[in-house]
């Protein structure tokens, strides 16, 4: 195995604040507001075969989160989405994982009023390879059940990639590590089925797809992808209310989101499942998908 390189030691350039930067000069203050409240959003995104995966969609993702968190970022879309192509060129990187960070600044003392601390951008690319052990992926991987639930949309806003989101995911994944498994599901303030900690989920039972309507946790760009190409093979979708109850039902079970991709699912706490010809045929065609090439139009 090889041995893995500390992120803040690492060479090479990242964008950061409007200019490439050596990566390890893009440093911030311990003072830094988002360090002390959590006011930050980010983005997950993939490039494979040197264009960045659903690009548009993520850029304007990052940007309903920041405002959500009441932040106005110093840029435009599109010179936000130019610049996550310069970070992965100076990387030299053609496949994978590209991560946009937004988050207030330290030019004020850090109180949780901030609205002069400052707004600072950064855009990092690195290779990344399957989230999970590819081995393990076939045959499909071992959720726990969380501890933690998502909270509801009037305590949080939760349709926004905020970093303050994700303390419960760290805990629930790092609970599940210690007991053996690959990561864990995560019910919903009502117990209702909600999401993996940093994927969404379907499930199948008689040739259909079910999901959770993510009325409290994020709607994936991966998981509409999923949508978009099971509605090609004329694979009905259904999202819907998922009880603890419902999950015996169920034959199949899979993980969709930018690292996880789509990752087959054989076991959550008590309840098995076994990858078959719906796990498989949507976790190729997605291969496929994020490969296409893009058309462009012609006059």
């Amino acid at each position: 195995m090889a041995e893995l390189i500390p992120f803040d030691e690492r060479d090479g350039a990242l964008w950061f604040d409007g200019k490439i930067v050596p990566w390890r000069d893009a440093r911030v203050h311990v003072m830094t507001h988002a360090l002390h409240f959590a006011s930050c959003v980010f983005e997950g995104e993939r490039i494979y075969s040197g264009r960045i995966y659903k690009l548009k969609e993520h850029t304007e993702r990052l940007f309903a989160s920041a405002a959500l968190l009441g932040i106005t970022i110093p840029y435009t879309e599109e010179e936000i989405g130019r610049a996550c192509g310069e970070a992965a060129e100076v990387q030299g990187i053609t496949d994978g994982y590209v991560r946009p960070v937004v988050f207030r600044g330290a030019a004020t003392m850090p109180t949780v009023a901030a609205q002069r601390a400052g707004v600072h951008v950064a855009i990092a690319v690195w290779p990344w390879p399957s989230y999970f052990d590819p081995a393990e992926k076939l045959k499909g991987i071992r959720l726990d059940i969380s501890e933690w639930r998502r909270p509801a949309p009037d305590t949080a806003p939760t349709k926004a990639k905020a970093a303050g989101l994700y303390m419960i995911c760290t805990l629930s994944k790092h609970a599940a590590e210690t007991r053996g498994y690959s990561d864990a599901l995560m019910f919903d303030y009502r117990g209702l089925v909600a999401e993996a900690t940093g994927a969404n989920i379907f499930f199948v039972r008689e040739g259909q797809l079910h999901t959770p309507i993510p009325d409290c946790f994020l709607d994936g760009i991966t998981r509409r992808s999923v949508i978009a190409l099971a509605s090609a093979r004329q694979i009905p979708v259904r999202e819907r209310a998922i009880t603890r109850e419902d999950l015996p039902d169920f034959t199949e079970c899979f993980l969709t989101g930018t690292a996880a991709e789509v990752t087959p699912v054989a076991e959550i706490g008590p309840y098995r499942f076994k990858p078959g010809k719906i796990s498989e045929m949507l976790m190729n065609d997605y291969a496929t998908d994020v490969r296409r090439p893009l058309v462009t139009a012609t006059v």
